[in-house]
């Protein structure tokens, strides 16, 4: 397979673009490949896109699950309707200036696995429409809370009304949310103003490329990553010749012949070959003693 069709590009994301169309300038420098991102970032924010082409486009999903870290600076004392600096922001009156004590004791609580509402501008879909559709023809959008994870939340700089906040958290975390708990917590309001996001699991900003330098197929394909990358924390088997042409038509391989130490393994398991290239996700099944490849990348 070209590797050039195969691959991922880790992109430093301007603010004032969507997602979307950093998946389709990629796409224009390869026709007929698939391309998505793992990871939508919303229009103001910047930052690590991962974005996957290829038969790599299969391990968006596994992506897009892993850990994250964000630098957002949040307005407190006012509000926004999108949660962030591109809605309709409203002064409160009077807020609270909160000290560096207080907002240390507002932030506990946001540690851990929490329950957090997603905003009303999201992509989430209710009745088979996204959120954000509904919440611009002005209905009321009823989402429901769900739990989240947070890592870590580090204080960066806080001068009022700014308070810049450094966040590790787990898929499916909106830090929009956040900035309008946190708030809340501190008896105001909070909108996001500026979000960076600086990590998806193993890939980092370090790997970032401006989508400027992406002018052409040469410097596209210079910047492109194996997509065993995106795997490095999961239980990895090395297969065989024989067991590699049996993964590629999607056929299961026995437990006893991978070497593998089933009560230690992560869920999913990266299957690659003698060269280190990613062959497969696979599922474990325990009781029948195979190795199900479920996501095939070759």
């Amino acid at each position: 397979m070209n590797f050039a069709q195969n691959g991922i590009l880790v992109i430093d994301k301007p603010t004032g673009t969507t997602s979307r169309a950093m998946v389709d300038a990629t796409a224009r420098l390869v026709p007929g490949a698939r391309v998505g991102h793992a990871g939508t970032l919303d229009p103001l924010a910047t930052g690590v896109l991962v974005v996957c082409v290829g038969p790599a486009t299969r391990l968006v999903e596994t992506i897009q699950g892993l850990a994250k870290t964000y630098q957002v600076e949040i307005r407190l004392g006012a509000r926004s309707d999108t949660l962030d600096a591109d809605g309709r922001i409203e002064e409160d009156d009077s807020p609270p200036i909160p000290s560096a004590g207080e907002i240390a004791v507002a932030l506990a609580p946001f540690r851990g696995v929490i329950q957090q509402t997603p905003p009303q501008f999201s992509a989430l879909k209710v009745a088979g429409r996204r959120a954000y559709d509904l919440a611009r023809k002005g209905s009321v959008v009823e989402l429901k809370p769900r739990p989240v994870r947070i890592d870590r939340i580090a204080v960066l700089d806080y001068a009022w009304p700014i308070l810049a906040l450094e966040v590790d958290c787990g898929g499916g975390t909106y830090i929009r949310s956040l900035a309008r708990d946190v708030g809340e917590k501190l008896g105001s309001s909070g909108y996001v103003q500026t979000l960076r996001r600086t990590r998806i699991g193993g890939f980092t900003l370090d790997q970032a490329v401006d989508p400027g330098v992406l002018v052409n197929r040469a410097a596209f394909e210079s910047h492109l990553l194996d997509p065993v990358l995106a795997v490095q924390g999961l239980t990895q088997i090395v297969l065989d010749p024989a067991q590699r042409a049996a993964v590629a038509l999607g056929k299961r391989i026995p437990v006893g012949e991978s070497g593998l130490a089933a009560p230690n393994c992560s869920k999913p398991i990266a299957l690659v070959d003698q060269d280190g290239a990613l062959v497969a996700l696979a599922e474990l099944d325990l009781e029948g003693g195979w190795l199900q490849p479920r996501k095939v990348l070759i």
